[in-house]
């Protein structure tokens, strides 16, 4: 199978475009989940393709309002590309969606794409998972405020973390999108200090003196403090190591899942993410 077989074609896809604000990018990520969405300008009456914003983006840098600061260039693809390249192309790009371009944007292929060719039995998947897993886990406590966990999931750079209850065992799942959805833009303003110059500074010019502080508006993302527990998944789907990548590519598309945890005995013992069923796939080829 190559890219054009999977990827979502351009006249389906959501972008947004130059000029435009971070409000535009926003209402998408939170209301279709999406991981990044491409950014677009009209050249002349051609389309140009600008580059991804993402959500981690839209948190980093919650002063920067302009789309254009915003949109970050990556790896990009082509139609003809086969699917296992395109696969170790989004693992080792840490890369979720892969703009198709050859040209001008012809569409994106993303790891669902993938996992459903996974799914489907498209490509292989015979696999266990039990071979795939990471066994590294991120975890955080019910109880941590969620601000502190969104930094934590930062600073771990995964987009999940485990939760665990006061008995150390696992309780539920937290991810970035958990956070989106209830992460706000919240407008303010900034002291300056006074810019202007005083009646003996030697920059000063014919005597203006500083009348007063000078305001700037900003921009902060606002999150929660609540505790974990009120934004976590609690009813966690789980797999087992003897399942297949093709079993378990199937489990996270029916519960709309990027990450399953494995267990052994009830233990957990791993991470399966989906990068991890890629990276089987490109190793085979």
């Amino acid at each position: 199978m190559n890219v054009a077989d999977v990827m979502t074609p351009r006249d389906a896809l959501v972008t947004v475009s130059l000029p435009g604000t971070r409000d535009d990018a926003l209402e998408y990520l939170q209301e279709r989940e999406f991981s990044s969405v491409p950014v677009v300008k009209d050249a002349e009456g051609e389309e140009a393709f600008r580059g991804l914003v993402s959500r981690q983006t839209l948190i980093e840098h919650p002063d920067e309002d302009q789309l254009a600061m915003l949109a970050e260039n990556g790896p990009t693809t082509t139609a003809d590309t086969s699917i296992e390249d395109a696969a170790r192309l989004m693992v080792t790009e840490g890369a979720r969606r892969v703009p198709v371009v050859d040209g001008q944007l012809e569409g994106i292929v993303t790891i669902t794409d993938v996992i459903r060719a996974i799914a489907e039995d498209e490509v292989a998947g015979d696999t266990e998972v039990g071979d795939l897993a990471t066994r590294t886990v991120n975890t955080v406590y019910v109880e941590t405020p969620l601000t502190v966990a969104e930094r934590e999931i930062s600073y771990a750079d995964v987009p999940y973390a485990v939760v665990l209850d006061d008995d150390a065992a696992m309780c539920g799942v937290l991810t970035e999108v958990d956070i989106l959805e209830v992460a706000r833009i919240v407008e303010g303003e900034a002291d300056t200090g006074e810019s202007i110059a005083n009646q003996d500074d030697e920059w000063m010019w014919e005597g203006i003196k500083a009348v007063g502080n000078r305001y700037l508006p900003t921009r902060n993302v606002e999150i929660p403090a609540e505790p974990v527990r009120e934004f976590m998944t609690s009813d966690v789907v789980t797999v087992g190591e003897t399942q297949t990548a093709r079993e378990v590519a199937q489990a996270m598309l029916t519960h709309d899942v990027e990450q399953l945890p494995l267990v052994s005995g009830g233990e957990l013992v791993g991470v399966v993410r989906d990068a991890n069923l890629l990276e089987n796939l490109y190793d085979r080829s």
